[in-house]
């Protein structure tokens, strides 16, 4: 029987082909002959993987053996993407799937036993909270399009976001896992709707109450709804009960509609996503251009693409297209098939971590990874809805696909968390 390390060595080894085909066609795209320099990045792809694979099998032998190949097919598929678009980003986006690796394995070996992380839980949610405000401090905080989501530190721009949701769920994991009882006992039922007691509520409403002000602050209902849904489903998860889902969903609701009366950028979002086409929301700044792109696009690419190099990126025709609307951009260079693929291996990705949630035996590490699950699977689908029509576009990444180094190092964080998670929970089956 082939141990779940050897089945992790490979599969890694059809990915780095994957990521040398990929360069293969881009490179015949553009000047139609073949390249070794294709064999040369997947030759340094598949030993950055190996690299990964050998702290793994010496740290974390019992960890989750396809979790890592699955990152590892999104990583190589968004590297490939982006140097198709824009070859000096793509050796940024390297760098960056470096420096992750490196933090992905710093987390795994100083960070053995990660329910050391349940002592420290209000002084991470507080720096979650700061990094969240980061983006509104004058200097430093850079707005995109309306949204407060950036930091710009001299040459050096980030997205704090990205880091906060990880802080976030280790609080609520942590909170939750204290207090899920008292949120259970007790509680009644009102119109069909089971509710927590009153003096109890303190948790959902404050949470609720942060997430609201987060949409006020930043004015990004993506983010929120991230950061949101992921505490929801936290606390389904910790108390059983499907109605405090469904009141929390409600909650979120009204919360949005009162803050797109009030704010502005929030009002044009929704605006510009319920009517993409009119003309009057198409030529404003900051309007439905963007959006409308994107449909057009993704209609052009039919069911099986119009080829790599063959997307209308010049003179703006799909802006950010190497950010937030990349997912465009495949569907109209690989069609129908290569964006459910993508899709596909997103769903592959959140049903491990999931499953690695249900073996897990203690509370906290039930809901650690289930929360951090559930907000990577919520930014999938913002910026994929976002892309599509589903709902407002918002800034958020397309984890490890989208250009943008903040987004592939934090996700390597939460790789990590979940790995760590899921050799404790395997040792102990």
């Amino acid at each position: 029987m082939i141990g779940a390390r050897n089945r992790e060595l490979l599969a890694l080894v059809p990915v780095s082909l994957l990521l040398t085909a990929g360069f293969t066609a881009v490179f015949i795209e553009r000047d139609e002959v073949l390249s070794n320099l294709s064999l040369t990045y997947g030759a340094i792809f598949l030993g950055l993987c190996l690299a990964t694979h050998v702290v793994l099998r010496f740290t974390l032998p019992h960890a989750d053996p396809y979790l890592f190949p699955l990152f590892a097919v999104l990583a190589c598929f968004g590297l490939v993407m982006i140097y198709r678009i824009d070859e000096e980003l793509a050796r940024e986006q390297a760098q960056w799937f470096v420096v992750g690796l490196i933090l992905f394995a710093v987390t795994i070996v100083t960070l053995r036993d990660y329910r050391v992380l349940e002592r420290y839980r209000y002084t991470i949610a507080a720096v979650g909270l700061a990094l969240l405000l980061l983006p509104r401090l004058p200097g430093i905080g850079q707005q995109v399009n309306g949204a407060y989501l950036a930091v710009k530190l001299g040459p050096l721009s980030f997205q704090p976001a990205e880091f906060a949701k990880i802080a976030i769920i280790i609080f609520l994991a942590s909170y939750l896992r204290d207090t899920r009882q008292l949120l259970v006992i007790g509680a009644r039922r009102f119109a069909g709707i089971t509710l927590p007691p009153p003096k109890y509520l303190g948790p959902l409403l404050a949470v609720w109450g942060a997430a609201m002000a987060m949409l006020f602050v930043i004015q990004d209902i993506g983010s929120s709804l991230m950061f949101f849904g992921g505490f929801l489903a936290v606390l389904y998860v910790a108390t059983d009960r499907l109605s405090f889902a469904l009141v929390g969903l409600a909650m979120f609701a009204v919360g949005s509609r009162v803050l797109y009366e009030l704010r502005p950028t929030i009002g044009s979002r929704v605006d510009a996503w319920l009517h993409p086409f009119d003309t009057r929301l198409y030529e404003a700044d900051g309007g439905s251009f963007q959006l409308a792109q994107s449909l057009f696009a993704q209609a052009d690419g039919g069911v099986f693409g119009q080829g790599f190099g063959q997307a209308l990126l010049d003179d703006g025709l799909l802006p950010a297209a190497q950010t937030d609307l990349i997912y465009a951009v495949i569907t109209n260079e690989l069609g129908l098939l290569g964006a459910s693929a993508v899709i596909c291996t997103y769903l592959l990705a959140v049903q491990r971590g999931f499953k690695i949630a249900t073996l897990a035996r203690d509370s906290f590490s039930k809901l650690l990874a289930t929360g951090l699950t559930a907000v990577f699977a919520l930014q999938v689908f913002v910026i994929v809805g976002g892309v599509t029509k589903v709902i407002p576009l918002t800034g958020v990444t397309l984890p490890f696909i989208s250009y943008g180094g903040s987004s592939i190092v934090a996700n390597f964080v939460l790789l990590a968390l979940l790995l760590l998670v899921s050799d404790r929970a395997r040792r102990e089956i």
